[in-house]
Order: C-alpha cells, then structure tokens, then sequence
C-alpha cells in the first residue's frame, strides 16, 4: 500500500511538470501584465500623434479596438485571479487576439509602411517559447498574413512632404525596435528564469521519488530478514536462558550470558515490530508526543543495545510543553545517528534544544569527522557498503527526519556532528 501511495504521487506530481501546467498560467500573467504597457503606448499615440506630428488618423475605430483589447485584458486577468485552469489552447487565443488587435490597428495607419509593424514579431516570440510546435506555427502563419494583406489593403496615412515622412518612418522604426527589444528581453528573462525554476523542482520532485523507493525496497528487505530471523534468535534466547540459570557456570561467565540474553531479548523485540508493521504502517500514523520524555525513552532504549558505550543525554532549554510528530521510522533513524556516532568513536554526545518552534538534537562523536563525499550529499542517498557498516543508516534517517518536515545537517567539529531539526506541532 505505501509503495502504490508513493508512486501515484510521484507519477502525478511528474506528469504535472511534464504537462507544464505550472508553465503556462505563468507565461500568460506575464502576457496580461505586458499588454497593460501596450495598450497605454497604443492609446498615447492615437491620440498624441494627430496634434504633435500634424497626421490624421480615424480615432474612433481604432479607440475602438483598443477597448475591445482591454476588456479582453481585464478578462483575462479576473480569469487569472480566480484560479481557473489554463492550457496552451488559452494561451493561443491570447496571442491570436493580439496579432489580430495589431493587424486592425495598422491597417488603419498606413499598413505595412506604418514602423510599427514590427510589433507582430513579439506575439510569436511568446509562442515560440511557450506554446507546442504546431500552435507556434499557427501564430506564425497568421503575422505572416497579416503583414501580407496589409501591403496591400490599408488607409494610407496622408503625409504630403516626402522627407518628413522618411524622417518619420526613421525614427518610427527605432522606436519599434528599442520596444521589440525591450519586450522580448523582459519575457525571455522571465520564460527562461521559469523554466529553470520548473526544472529544479522537477529534479527535486525525482530525487524524492528515487529515495521513497530505496526506503520502500528496504522496508521490503527488513520484513523477510524479521521474519528469517525470528526463529534463530528466539533458539539463542532460549540456550542463553539456560545457561544463565546453569549453577555450575562461574558467576562471572553467568553474568556474561545475562548480558547476552537482554541483548537477544532486545533483538527479538525489535525484529517482533518490524513484523508487525512491515507493509501494513499507514503513513497517516504518526503521533504528536512531547519533546523531552520521547527523547529520554530513545536513548534510553539505545543504551540497553549499546550498554558499553561512553554515552550522555543532555536537555538543554527542551520546553516542557513542546510535541512535535514523530513515528516508528524516526526512531529508527535517531537509532542510525547514535550507532553510527558510537562506531566512528568512543564517546557520544547527545545534546537536545528546544523552542516553540521546534527541536534540535545534535549527536556527536569524537571520531574523526565525516568524508567530504558524506558531507556533500547529507544523506539523501545511500553510499557503498564500508567497513564501518551497509552504508545505509544516514540514508534512513534523513529519510524518516524529511518525511516529517524536518531537517538533517553533517558538520565535522571535533569530530562527526549530526543536528536534526523537528518541527513542533500547534498544541491546544
């Protein structure tokens, strides 16, 4: 049940990415706020250049149209306001408003002659790098069109003075191509700074989907090794048992074996759980517990296992009323940090801070710190078997500490530091 929870969510939050659902609502709020700017220069100059440069041109109709822009505009952007899903059809509908909006604008000021023209070159820009190929080719086609008809069909501006009109179209077509350019750079900055965006989080939304599935493999692997397991340790415990009840033993030896059967008792214990919940934990079974007395009965747990390790408890400022969430496999994984603290050295340092906002355990040995490679990933991937073990302990706990909204950082201080930070939950 876990494994199938894990993969639906994965594959759903992948196939979001790959759909680009996150990408095009984005793309066209940067459009609607785009076309506000326009829409300002292209009422400026409709009615700026009749009195300033002495040219005529049809007002109304081309008010007219730039209205009907705005309210296509100032739908859009209630549209975006509400929330509403937005697919690449919708955004295609956006720029084909656009290029026609333009195409009517120039016809009414002299065509293709007006320098403005260029204008229908940003529409398709946008497309390019927003829409699927065979929309962008679409938009493509119809600014190609448009500019087409108009050096045939349009209400020529009427400028007697040849030179004037040159000098016009001149400093028109610098105008037009300082906007282009500055458009262009705004969206493309903003397009790709989305696109990385969109892939770093994609990254992270994989990572997270390769390492719930190390976990769920290794819950799988514990389960058959408890349930192997069972049998020769409970033999051990019932041979220990009897030779701690053995009169003819020395006493020394017989407290030797009394050690050896808590220690087979823990085991039995532990592997006895992992049986219990292996494939049937749901993941909704995390429980708030408070901060100090949880702690104290981990280690205190920890120290039954490892009774000959020079180990300390301390709580520091750990406010009383504090709780955060914890589960089974959190306390698997501060077991992980303590084992693997007490094999790296001979003396471990449990030292635990609180506030309102949550806990902070730091776990430090005396060893000889943590490898380069260690510290660079923090556990968020399991390393090759080592001397020292399977490799896999810093794996689980930063698995199990995520899992819960925490957070686990490797430093080297004197030795091998391990800190966890745990949120702390709302009490009432």
């Amino acid at each position: 049940m876990m494994r199938s929870i894990v993969d639906n969510r994965a594959t759903m939050s992948l196939s979001l990415f790959a759909a680009g659902v996150p990408e095009n609502p984005a793309a066209i709020r940067r459009l609607v706020a785009s076309r506000w700017w326009l829409l300002a220069g292209e009422v400026g100059a409709i009615l700026a250049v009749p009195p300033i440069l002495g040219i005529p041109l049809p007002r109304s109709p081309m008010l007219l149209v730039a209205g009907l822009q705005a309210l296509a505009n100032l739908l859009a952007a209630r549209r975006l306001a509400r929330a509403d899903a937005w697919g690449d059809s919708d955004m295609f509908v956006q720029l084909l408003t656009d290029i026609v909006a333009l195409a009517v604008l120039m016809f009414f000021s002299g065509g293709a002659a007006n320098p403005l023209i260029s204008l229908l070159l940003p529409p398709v820009a946008v497309a390019a790098l927003a829409l699927p190929a065979r929309l962008v080719m679409l938009i493509a086609g119809l600014a190609v069109a448009a500019y087409s008809l108009l050096n045939v069909l349009y209400l020529p501006l009427p400028i007697a003075d040849a030179e004037r009109a040159a000098r016009l179209h001149l400093a028109g077509m610098w105008f037009t191509f300082v906007l282009s350019v500055v458009m262009l750079a705004w969206f493309v900055v903003r397009m790709t700074t989305s696109i990385r965006e969109r892939d770093a989080e994609l990254a992270a939304v994989r990572e997270k989907a390769l390492r719930d599935e190390r976990v769920v493999a290794l819950g799988a692997l514990a389960a058959g090794a408890a349930h192997e397991l069972s049998t020769p340790l409970a033999t051990m415990a019932v041979i220990a048992g009897e030779l701690e009840r053995d009169t003819t033993l020395p006493a020394e030896a017989r407290a030797d074996i009394a050690v050896l059967h808590r220690q087979v008792s823990a085991c039995k214990q532990i592997i006895s759980g992992l049986a219990e919940r292996a494939g049937a934990e749901r993941l909704d079974s995390a429980a708030a517990v408070q901060a100090e007395r949880w702690l104290a009965d981990v280690f205190a747990r920890w120290r039954e296992l490892r009774p000959r390790v020079d180990a300390e408890l301390r709580l520091l400022g750990v406010p009383p009323r504090l709780t955060f969430v914890v589960d089974t496999m959190l306390e698997q994984g501060l077991l992980n940090l303590f084992n693997n603290a007490a094999n790296a050295g001979s003396a471990v340092r449990v030292t635990a801070t609180g506030d309102d906002t949550g806990l902070t355990i730091e776990v430090r040995d005396n060893g000889p710190g943590f490898a380069s490679h260690i510290l660079e990933h923090a556990g968020r991937a399991p390393f090759p078997a080592h001397a020292g073990g399977s490799g896999v302990g810093l794996f689980l706990a930063h698995a199990a500490i995520v899992r819960l909204g925490g957070a686990l950082t490797l430093d080297n201080d004197g030795g091998g530091v391990a800190r966890v930070r745990l949120p702390a939950t709302a009490t009432s």
